[in-house]
């Protein structure tokens, strides 16, 4: 009977939603970025969203961080509201420790690397535990050279960033996201300011994330990521998801023209 129960307490961990999205809109003056978008993301999944540049991909990222607020709709992540809370049958605007609070749960990584210039890469990834966390210095260090390890810059720890290639200061970056043991990983064209021959080094660390099971949302031009890492690929086209699915689908056999069209322009 406790094996059971076990078991479907695993069961239910892994299917429930870590995002989810209902209606979002999102408007720059006249100009709508996000009509109506429903998005969910299941915990441990990889979930890879595709689309022309100006479709809403990253509009969609930066909302569900709270970094762009939002027009209409509504984003939970992990069963919360973010952004905003209820007041009296309405949405009102959270206050700034809340959202801090939300934001330190989410791990972004931008196009641009954002490093501290004057802080080697051992400190760019210590300096939010122990200034936003609070978390002992001595523990924060230990844990930051595991994951450089892990993003294979062991030996960079006192490099600053002016030393380091593109691709290595964009896993300094990732490094200094999971940093915040981050219950969700959002991941903004990663490779697309890299040189061609340093996306590989990014793109293996990610998939490892993957593969670990870390619960990632990935905008990315690199098809070949989508469709070999991705749980769900999500096909995005003026502010709207058009279609989304298993890479299989999506890639094989999409129902849309849009989509086919799209993906017969980049493959």
């Amino acid at each position: 009977m406790t094996t059971e129960i076990t078991h479907d307490d695993l069961q239910k961990n892994q299917t429930s939603e870590m995002v989810r999205t209902e209606q979002l809109v999102k408007r720059f003056g006249d100009n709508i970025v996000l009509n109506g978008v429903d998005f969910s993301v299941k915990r441990g999944q990889a979930v890879v969203v595709i689309g022309p540049s100006g479709s809403g991909k990253t509009t969609l990222l930066r909302c569900l961080n709270h970094l762009e607020k939002i027009d209409g709709g509504r984003i939970y992540i992990d069963g919360q509201l973010v952004g905003y809370r209820e007041q009296n049958g309405r949405l009102v605007e959270d206050s700034e420790v809340n959202i801090a609070r939300m934001r330190s749960q989410v791990g972004f990584v931008f196009q641009r690397f954002n490093l501290f210039a004057h802080k080697t890469a051992l400190e760019n990834i210590i300096e939010a535990p122990i200034h936003v966390l609070r978390q002992p210095k001595n523990e924060v260090i230990e844990r930051a050279r595991v994951l450089l390890e892990k993003v294979g810059l062991s030996d960079k720890e006192d490099s600053y960033p002016h030393r380091l290639s593109g691709g290595q200061q964009q896993r300094v970056a990732i490094a200094r996201a999971l940093a915040m043991n981050p219950k969700l990983m959002l991941f903004d064209e990663a490779t697309s300011a890299l040189d061609p021959e340093l996306v590989g080094e990014v793109l293996k660390v990610m998939r490892q994330l993957a593969e670990e099971g870390m619960t990632m949302v990935v905008v990315t031009h690199e098809m070949g990521f989508a469709r070999d890492v991705a749980d769900h690929v999500v096909f995005m086209d003026k502010a709207q998801i058009v279609e989304q699915g298993p890479p299989e689908q999506i890639f094989n056999e999409s129902q849309n023209e849009r989509t086919r069209n799209f993906l017969g322009r980049v493959l």
